[in-house]
């Protein structure tokens, strides 16, 4: 008995539609062979009966119906055929003469056969004696041999023998039928064990991994969707070591992020509480107290950031913003980090045309500001980055390029994730660069990036373009319905995070 599950599912209804083809044909076929025996019975006593009666009814006829007068034994030996008896009838059915006995006085008989020859057809009946219950077919005719020479001619064969080989044939069609479903039984339970092995294999990985066991993998080479569901079940674990690892350096990461300002905003309290300084060294105390404290909230709003767009609870307010003016003022807040750098800053646009997309104006700064700050941070001294913004086809087209040190290919693909850092002395949460893929598209915009290893970094914004029509008089305050997944944000998208990786991998050259 096969225990309950796929297993049983697959063979019970493999079996069960086989199972109905079967009968269904064996049936078909039954029919078809029993029509064939009896029609064949049929055609012989009709063909006979046809030919004679051609035969005799002209003669009589000639003879004025002379022939058929009173010499009915002549009749029964001329029109006997062999393994049939045939009865002789009058109009009114009674049997007048039999190849087996003479009766004159047998009862009137009635079956369709007789009803059919009276009105001038070859009839044909099939059923049971009624002394002796034997299957028989009765085929009749009318036989017109002229004057008051009229008679039913009617042949009496048994289907005994026919049906006697039609059951033999039944049942060995029942016995293929069961061999068949044998057969099919076995193919079924081998057919469904070939499928629910690897589902069991499967479900076993599975239940390791749910209960921490990482590590565990599922074996085999499967084919078609078990094989897409396995290499996926293994990607699933892969990629859930790989999250843990990430967020396990991230901890680390942002630990040592919170950690030094607060030392030196600590250090410096101390010192400063103790007194006996001069104001110079109060003054740059307090400085680095105010630095340190800036750095902080700056990592706590960019962790708060990712959480609201995490859980869909970023707004924005949007309004008609110039995107010229936007890249103007980010240039304006990096002047001196670039000008301590010695990195210089060009912006190339039409300084006559309004270049307005329908946005969140301090969103958008945010977005051009880590990118320009990351061009900066991985630029060389005494390059350049060049700012472009432009109109392509009805939209607004805002490009950062560096000539920096470039990204390589191998951690274009790594810095996809979010929480990513190669070096962590660079600093940072690694979740900047994410927040800005975010923003961006909550501005149905695309960020894409292009690099190359030592040659520099293009990042390119493209935004819809603001249409007069669409020009909102207040501004609105939106808050995004789609679901935020930060771990799909784009390798264009994450110039921070791919400088930090080629930073780290000149650092080790």
């Amino acid at each position: 008995m096969i225990k309950k599950g796929i297993t049983r599912q697959i063979v019970l209804h493999y079996f069960i539609v086989v199972f109905l083809a079967l009968v269904l044909v064996e049936f078909v076929f039954m029919l078809a062979v029993q029509r064939f025996y009896y029609e064949s019975i049929y055609n012989t006593i009709s063909t006979h009966i046809t030919n004679n009666r051609d035969f005799l009814e002209p003669i009589a006829r000639a003879n004025n119906g002379e022939d058929g007068n009173n010499n009915l034994s002549r009749l029964l030996v001329r029109l006997a055929l062999d393994n049939t008896e045939l009865e002789i009838l009058d109009l009114n059915g009674r049997v007048l003469a039999s190849s087996t006995a003479f009766e004159s006085d047998r009862a009137v008989l009635q079956t369709s056969d007789i009803m059919q020859a009276l009105n001038g057809d070859m009839g044909r009946w099939i059923g049971r004696q009624p002394n002796t219950g034997e299957s028989v077919m009765a085929v009749a005719n009318k036989f017109d041999l002229g004057g008051e020479n009229t008679y039913i001619v009617r042949y009496l064969t048994s289907l005994e023998s026919v049906n006697s080989k039609l059951l033999v044939m039944g049942m060995l069609a029942i016995a293929v039928g069961v061999g068949v479903l044998a057969i099919v039984l076995i193919i079924g339970i081998g057919m469904a064990n070939s499928i629910v092995r690897p589902i069991n294999s499967i479900t076993a990985v599975s239940a390791q991994m749910a209960k921490g066991r990482l590590d565990v993998r599922v074996k085999g080479n499967y084919k078609h969707e078990l094989g897409e569901l396995a290499s996926t079940l293994n990607f699933m674990a892969h990629e859930i070591v790989r999250s843990n690892q990430i967020k396990d350096d991230f901890i680390s990461s942002i630990s040592h992020e919170l950690r030094t300002p607060l030392t030196s905003i600590k250090g410096w309290s101390e010192t400063l509480d103790s007194g006996g300084y001069d104001p110079e060294e109060t003054r740059i105390g307090m400085g680095i107290i105010a630095k340190e404290t800036e750095r902080l909230i700056g990592l706590v709003e960019e962790m708060l950031d990712f959480s609201k767009l995490q859980q869909n609870q970023m707004k924005l307010v949007k309004g008609t913003v110039n995107i010229r003016e936007v890249v103007q003022e980010t240039m304006l807040n990096v002047w001196a980090k670039a000008e301590q750098k010695q990195v210089h800053l060009k912006l190339e646009t039409d300084e006559t045309r309004a270049y307005n997309v329908y946005g969140d104006g301090n969103r958008l700064k945010q977005v051009f500001l880590n990118i320009v700050d990351n061009a900066i941070k991985f630029s060389h001294e005494n390059s350049w980055i060049f700012l472009s913004v432009k109109e392509e086809n009805g939209q607004i087209v805002a490009a950062v390029q560096d000539t920096g040190i470039g990204i390589s290919e191998e951690h274009l693909i790594k810095v996809r994730d979010r929480f990513f850092q190669v070096n962590h002395q660079n600093g940072g949460t690694g979740l900047g660069l994410a927040i800005t893929q975010e923003l961006v598209e909550l501005h149905d915009g695309t960020i894409t990036m292009q690099s190359e290893l030592g040659s520099g970094t293009t990042v390119t914004i493209v935004l819809p373009m603001l249409n007069e029509e669409n020009i909102l008089p207040e501004p609105v305050v939106i808050s995004p319905e789609r679901e935020v997944k930060p771990e799909s944000v784009d390798a264009s998208a994450q110039p921070e995070q791919q400088h930090s990786a080629q930073d780290s991998s000149d650092k080790e050259k």
